[in-house]
């Protein structure tokens, strides 16, 4: 992207406006602006992409932050919420340090249907399994149960759901960061679609209709293919 320079510019981010992969309003209004509708516009989820951060459960870890810059959200509720991601980093990490040997737990995880150990192992590796959530990791030994009688029951939820998900959450997340590099080169508004003979028909007259501001847009119009997209860029960095 580093010879993108000619037909394109930096695109400041404004914090404020919400991306496709921080909520689904995010999704509506790239959709109204980038898809278009001709008939009524429904918000299903699976117009979203990135439907693992988009979770019920995280909603108040990714927009309370912003809720209160623009005055939704009071500095009670910001401090609350401050207070959970805190509470929630310690702990997710005092479960992956935290381990136990197969003597202390093997007899307590035959009772629940679930296989011995052989080595010593952390909680977090234990709570990976489907058989364990929070209520039976407590149960397996009393170091463990000390560990987490000090969090609240929405941060074990939420750390329950961190772990168990996480390769899947830390795979979307790059995605994500990924296609939003894409977001910060902005087209020149004069730019020229024409001269790119290699657009298919349609993609140049959508192109030149709907007028995207980055590349990142572009690559999320209906008619506009990923080979529409690559020449785009190429022809750009040019």
């Amino acid at each position: 992207m580093a010879g993108i320079n000619a037909h394109l510019k930096v695109k400041e981010q404004n914090p404020l406006i919400l991306k496709r992969s921080e909520a689904y309003i995010g999704v509506l209004i790239d959709d109204l602006v980038n898809k278009g509708t001709q008939e009524p516009y429904r918000m299903f989820t699976s117009r979203a992409e990135y439907r693992i951060l988009l979770r019920q459960d995280n909603a108040d870890i990714r927009l309370t932050e912003i809720g209160h810059k623009i005055g939704l959200a009071k500095d009670d509720r910001l401090e609350k919420v401050l207070a959970k991601k805190s509470n929630l980093s310690k702990l997710i990490d005092e479960l992956k340090t935290l381990k136990v040997n197969p003597e202390q737990i093997n007899t307590e995880l035959g009772e629940i249907n679930t296989s011995a150990i052989r080595e010593r192992v952390s909680a977090a590796s234990l709570l990976k399994r489907p058989q364990i959530g929070m209520t039976e990791l407590k149960n397996l030994h009393t170091d463990l149960d000390q560990a987490l009688s000090k969090y609240s029951n929405e941060v074990l939820e939420q750390a329950d759901i961190q772990i168990k998900y996480e390769s899947y959450i830390d795979r979307e997340q790059k995605l994500a960061e990924k296609i939003e590099s894409l977001e910060n080169y902005k087209i020149w508004e004069d730019f020229d679609y024409d001269r790119v003979k290699a657009l298919s028909s349609e993609a140049r007259e959508k192109l030149k209709r709907i007028r995207p501001e980055t590349i990142g847009q572009v690559s999320r119009i209906s008619g506009v293919s990923p080979a529409d997209v690559s020449v785009l860029t190429v022809y750009l960095g040019k």
